[in-house]
């Protein structure tokens, strides 16, 4: 998906939900110490009480997000009430949990019973006052056309003319129709300009980034296309998908539709995965400081004439090219070759066929230098990836960034390059080197399609005791 104003959105009211819950805070504790006039028995502090709650807004955003005020059927619906009897509930439990903190840890954030009270109220007025303006703000920028996703529809239905008429007449939908693929009846008479014969044809001619299909006509196929596009796909179901509650439904006007996500990776689960690559990889270069250090001083001193760090081009999501950073561990004669390239450059081209036919590696690997040998025994050869992990070029969790050359041995590489790269994953952590090619893919897949942020801290424990043990390391 080339438009990512979804995203861009979520960013923000995550943002502004955090400064209004901050600001309802603050005005709960003034309203308590200044208009409230009955006497009260604590030290006036606005500063430390400040600091104290911003700690905790994390813990907020956490509870709105497990309220679903998150999810985009939050924004599509025409009616506010769900969301607003989401909004003072979360606002109650939010407030109910710096109650239990306060209990525990004897903080005294809330010392008299009335500023929780006064708490709950500002809370859920502020976050109402402040979604009601993101609301609008949303309107008004999806009615200028800017960042609007781009649909076409396929389908000999009658959800097809629905769906085309509501798209149509509510661009606040955050969509515009650029094409539909169907039978003339059942596209409305002032939208036949759009129709197209085939899909193949309508993805040609207007690029969407979105595919909705009303029918059950050739679904694996027209899934397929969308996945290789990297498009967002939606499925109108039947009567009888409708009843087995299969996939996530929303509605569009009146129409039912399951959200059809290669990955559970987007949306607020994107925002939270980058927040915490970002915290955890400035605290992992803090500590890892000296070590590079150390490791670079002895790559100059055995070789002061060659660069101590090795760049390699790898794809990453949306099949992304950048530059990823390691400690040299290769001969610079075989530095930046392929391993075929490597082999017969050396005249072992015997060698090829033994690499590949080994889950790509041979033991006493020529082409590695004895400190290389070790780096990668211990993974140390990795740490540079620290800074790609903090300038967003990869994750600290997730499948391997393939190399370009590689993508023809993968058959489901659209499903590979659906999230961003990891420094580790669940392929490593369950044998790297010990298990099969084929089991390493499939385990990437498995990430991909069941990933939770538990999963990913899972992941990233066991692979601190697998660097340790040197399971699976060559």
């Amino acid at each position: 998906m080339k438009k990512d104003f979804g995203l861009v959105f979520h960013v923000f009211l995550i943002f502004g939900d955090a400064c209004a819950i901050l600001f309802s805070l603050l005005t709960a504790y003034l309203i308590r110490t200044h208009i409230d006039q009955r006497p009260f028995y604590f030290e006036f502090d606005p500063a430390s009480f400040m600091f104290s709650m911003l700690v905790l807004i994390p813990i907020w955003i956490i509870i709105l997000a497990a309220f679903g005020l998150y999810r985009r059927s939050v924004f599509l619906g025409k009616s506010r009430l769900h969301e607003i009897g989401r909004l003072f509930l979360a606002s109650l439990v939010g407030v109910m949990a710096i109650i239990s903190y306060d209990f525990f840890f004897q903080t005294d954030l809330f010392p008299v019973r009335l500023m929780a009270f006064y708490s709950v109220i500002t809370c859920f007025v502020c976050l109402w006052f402040f979604r009601s303006f993101t609301h609008f703000l949303r309107g008004q920028v999806l009615k200028s056309k800017k960042a609007i996703k781009r649909a076409v529809i396929i389908g000999n239905n009658q959800n097809t003319e629905f769906l085309a008429d509501y798209i149509s007449a509510f661009p606040e939908s955050g969509y515009t129709l650029v094409g539909v693929v169907s039978g003339a009846r059942f596209i409305p008479k002032d939208l036949r300009k759009k129709q197209y014969s085939s899909l193949k044809e309508a993805l040609r001619r207007t690029k969407p980034d979105v595919i909705f299909q009303t029918d059950e006509n050739r679904t694996e196929y027209v899934y397929r296309q969308a996945l290789v596009r990297h498009l967002e796909y939606f499925f109108v179901p039947s009567n009888a998908a409708l009843s087995s509650q299969m996939g996530e439904l929303e509605l569009f006007g009146n129409t039912p539709v399951i959200s059809v996500k290669v990955t559970p990776l987007v949306g607020a689960a994107r925002i939270i995965k980058r927040i915490c690559d970002v915290i955890i990889s400035v605290l992992l270069l803090i500590l890892a400081a000296i070590p590079m250090f150390i490791i670079w001083l002895i790559e100059k001193l055995a070789d002061p004439k060659s660069p101590a760090f090795y760049a390699e081009t790898r794809l990453s999501r949306y099949n992304q090219k950048f530059k990823i950073y390691k400690f040299r561990s290769m001969k610079p004669a075989y530095s930046g070759l392929s391993p075929e390239e490597a082999f017969i450059k050396m005249g072992k081209p015997g060698l090829i066929k033994k690499y590949r036919q080994n889950g790509d590696m041979i033991p006493n690997d020529p082409r590695i230098t004895k400190l290389g040998s070790f780096l990668r025994a211990t993974s140390l050869d990795e740490l540079p990836q620290l800074f790609n992990v903090l300038r967003g070029d990869i994750s600290l969790v997730g499948p391997r960034a393939l190399v370009p050359g590689e993508l023809h041995h993968y058959g489901d590489r659209s499903l590979l390059l659906s999230v961003k790269s990891g420094m580790t994953g669940l392929a490593q952590v369950s044998g790297r080197r010990d298990i099969s090619f084929e089991e390493r893919r499939a385990l990437d897949i498995y990430y991909i399609q069941n990933w939770s942020l538990a999963l990913d801290f899972r992941i990233l424990f066991q692979t601190l005791w697998v660097v340790i043990l040197r399971q699976g390391a060559k």
